[in-house]
């Protein structure tokens, strides 16, 4: 995901003012309003011109944006991929937080600011009539190894949000929670860090941190829910002839029989031995027939009497002569 950079749109720069702003806006919708537009792109352009300026032009969005632009960007440019990572989001289905989801969680942000501005005026019995509210819910990205799922593991993780100060004013905060994952835990699962939100207002309970789970990529194995899948090379003899071969699993290693004919992309299923649960996964391995390189000239030699001792025509089915 690519961070939006709201000063490109607007072909500003961050020192623009107020009134530089405003004119840039005027000339971009000019230029990309889709009634009078011939750019093919204008409908896009426009929106982006239009959420720009809906940021920028309002100083205390504009600060909050500032704040994060300067935190996630090296130099003022904008970061590539994987900006967000250690961000905390309001709302959202937990999964990684696109352009309109950062928009919307500045929006969340600043009505959560209006209403503890509107609760903090001078009459105290304004002050006290002021509904309870319940602090915003955020999401994250936790990545976490098979290992971690299949033995359990409590982990320290670093976030980044905007709070509120004590004068309702959006601040970066960095901190450190401590999350203890559950042995089972699947790719896409929620874990629900209770009060771990925003704070609430007027005496309203805290919002909950919701920490989606990703797996990091694993050297051997391929997940889908609890199973898992894996290669398992396999020389042309014990294809052919059949035999018992070692197999790495996440809780050892064990022997299975491969049966004599067997063809590359079989599967063989060993139950349990995918991640834990009730219950538990399976492992799916896919045979992949690995030929010896013929490399000296008692391999060559070895190939040429296979050729002679089992001859055949792989090419049959298509219909052509050896």
């Amino acid at each position: 995901m690519e961070f939006k950079d709201y000063y490109k749109t607007l072909e500003l720069t961050p020192e623009a003012s107020q009134d530089d702003i405003r004119k840039a806006y005027r000339k971009l919708a000019r230029k990309y309003h889709p009634d009078v537009s011939k750019e093919k792109d204008a409908e896009t352009r426009m929106r982006e011109v239009n959420e720009a300026n809906d940021v920028l032009r309002d100083e205390e969005k504009r600060a909050a944006y500032d704040q994060l632009r300067t935190n996630v960007s090296s130099g003022g440019a904008a970061p590539g991929p994987g900006w967000d990572r250690g961000f905390e989001f309001a709302g959202g289905d937990g999964h990684a937080p696109n352009e309109a989801e950062f928009h919307d969680f500045l929006s969340s942000l600043f009505k959560q600011a209006e209403r503890q501005r509107r609760g903090s005026g001078a009459d105290p019995r304004q002050a006290s009539a002021q509904q309870p509210y319940k602090g915003e819910d955020h999401h994250a990205d936790i990545e976490i190894s098979l290992e971690d799922s299949l033995n359990g593991v409590t982990r320290e993780l670093g976030l980044r949000s905007v709070q509120l100060d004590a004068q309702g004013r959006p601040q970066l905060v960095n901190r450190t929670l401590s999350v203890k994952i559950p042995v089972g835990v699947r790719a896409g699962q929620m874990i629900r860090l209770s009060g771990q939100g925003m704070p609430g207002e007027a005496g309203g309970p805290a919002g909950d941190l919701f920490l989606t789970v990703h797996f990091a990529p694993h050297p051997v194995y391929q997940v889908q829910g609890r199973d898992l899948s894996m290669k398992l090379p396999v020389a042309p003899w014990e294809a052919a002839c059949g035999g018992q071969v070692r197999v790495p699993t996440l809780q050892g290693e064990v022997e299975v029989s491969i049966s004599a004919g067997s063809q590359p992309g079989s599967k063989l299923r060993l139950r349990g031995k995918g991640l834990p649960g009730e219950p538990a996964g399976d492992l799916y391995l896919v045979l992949d027939v690995v030929w010896p390189p013929a490399t000296t000239e008692a391999a060559k030699e070895a190939y040429q009497a296979l050729a002679k001792a089992a001859p055949f025509n792989p090419r049959r089915h298509l219909g052509v002569q050896g």
